[in-house]
């Protein structure tokens, strides 16, 4: 069994393509099924955020999984296979192993080490696991990486040079809006982006706020806590007339604002309107940009902006970003290490459980042989008997860890295979201590602490 990342986002495909998988795939946990019914497939999560879908699972082959995953995703996303495969890309164990921890990190983020990506990789997990797509293997990987990317930004300085795209495009807009302070702001959504939106905003300065959302008793809750004014969706267009400053970051499947109703909303109006969209798929549309006195700012710039950035990134940016690097190579080594050293677990406990058959097996012969034997002395021997048993095992399966752990390959093989062979141990009995434990949806097997 092996880790396989299936996935494509804006770095290997162009935004309008990543926009149709995004929007043909939205619901995951249906993504998710349709993974996990594939014959090569046993766990599946889905990963998705605004420019990318990544579907990280544990699979039976590598070009079976393969090939079932790209065709789940191209079926669920209404995309021909052959144009999605070239932009697909592949990440096969280690180098699975490594996206993820870097992803968690925000090194892959179109703003270098932003941190909502981390809350994005949680949400993925915990939704994978209430729908019990999530099994042992990728609930442990995910819980690593989320451990991870909070050392990234508690124990680096990664967050001095992390932007969110909100400030990427704020800054973007300042040539169009130089005082933020007197912009006339309306912010359409009221999610967890739009959360991160009016966070921005407000330490940006800007000081009128307007959240407008379909439901509003969401846009009154977001607005209260950044004080700012919450209103009916039915006053967009009043609002859209009278605003220096538009950003949109909704979940909706369809355009929010067309461009024959923000030109209708902006006549006779002379200021100009800078509307930055974050949503994926796009809420506003695209023709709105060609309006007179409009400049529109979407996740394709975004990303034009954040790819100059990071290559002239300053050198104040690089120490950063080798910690979190190292860091990363760090922890991936570790799991690495670790995973292996659980393929030899199975065998040594069935071991031990041969070793305590043959004591028990002696001490029937003993008492046949001495009935009258004391029950305080059989138990002593007992005792030493089993002392005997953990002294000969202890150091051969310690070793044994520690070599199917090594990162050497020269000097790693199937150790599980030799004990097998070499004690003659029934596979069928290593398969029974190898069945894992149930997962809640708190991430710790059932009855764990």
């Amino acid at each position: 069994m092996s880790l396989l990342t299936v996935g494509i986002s804006h770095r290997t495909a162009p935004m309008s393509l990543v926009e149709q998988v995004v929007f043909g795939s939205g619901d995951e946990t249906g993504l998710e099924a349709r993974v996990v019914e594939q014959e090569d497939v046993t766990e599946a999560v889905v990963v998705s955020t605004c420019n990318r879908v990544e579907v990280y699972t544990e699979a039976e082959t590598f070009h079976g999984a393969l090939a079932q995953v790209g065709g789940a995703v191209a079926a669920a996303a209404g995309v021909p296979m052959d144009l999605l495969t070239e932009h697909l890309y592949v990440h096969y164990e280690d180098r699975a192993v490594s996206h993820l921890f870097s992803l968690a990190c925000g090194l892959d983020s179109m703003a270098l080490g932003e941190a909502q990506v981390l809350g994005q990789v949680r949400d993925a997990l915990g939704r994978a696991q209430r729908a019990g797509h999530a099994g042992p293997v990728l609930n442990q990987l995910f819980q690593q990486a989320l451990r991870v990317g909070k050392r990234a930004h508690t124990e680096t300085s990664i967050d001095r040079v992390s932007r969110s795209l909100v400030s990427l495009a704020l800054d973007q807009v300042a040539d169009h809006l130089p005082d933020l302070t007197r912009a006339r702001t309306v912010l359409v959504g009221a999610g967890a982006m739009s959360g991160l939106a009016a966070a921005t905003l407000v330490r940006a300065g800007v000081s009128d706020l307007t959240v407008v959302n379909r439901t509003r008793v969401h846009a009154e809750r977001l607005a209260y806590r950044h004080g700012a004014r919450a209103a009916d969706w039915e006053a967009l267009d009043r609002l859209v007339g009278h605003a220096d400053l538009l950003v949109s970051c909704t979940g909706a499947r369809e355009t929010v604002l067309r461009a024959e109703q923000v030109a209708a909303a902006r006549e006779g109006v002379g200021r100009p309107l800078a509307v930055i969209d974050l949503a994926m798929p796009h809420d506003v549309d695209r023709q709105v940009g060609n309006l007179h006195g409009v400049r529109l700012w979407g996740l394709a710039e975004l990303q034009e902006q954040a790819d100059q950035e990071q290559d002239g990134a300053p050198d104040e940016a690089t120490g950063p970003l080798r910690e979190v690097q190292d860091l990363v190579t760090a922890e991936v080594a570790a799991y690495l290490a670790a995973r292996r050293m659980q393929t030899v677990a199975p065998t040594v406990t069935a071991l031990r459980r041969r070793a305590a058959e043959v004591v028990d097996g002696e001490l029937d012969r003993l008492r046949r042989r001495l009935p009258d034997l004391a029950e305080e002395h059989e138990h002593e021997v007992r005792h030493a008997l089993q002392r005997v048993v953990d002294k000969l095992l202890h150091t051969p399966t310690v070793r044994i860890k520690e070599l199917a752990g090594s990162s050497d390959d020269a000097r790693r093989g199937d150790y599980a295979a030799a004990l097998r062979d070499l004690f003659d141990l029934d596979p069928r009995d290593v398969a029974t201590v190898s069945a894992p434990p149930a997962v809640t949806d708190t991430g710790q097997p059932e009855g764990g602490r």
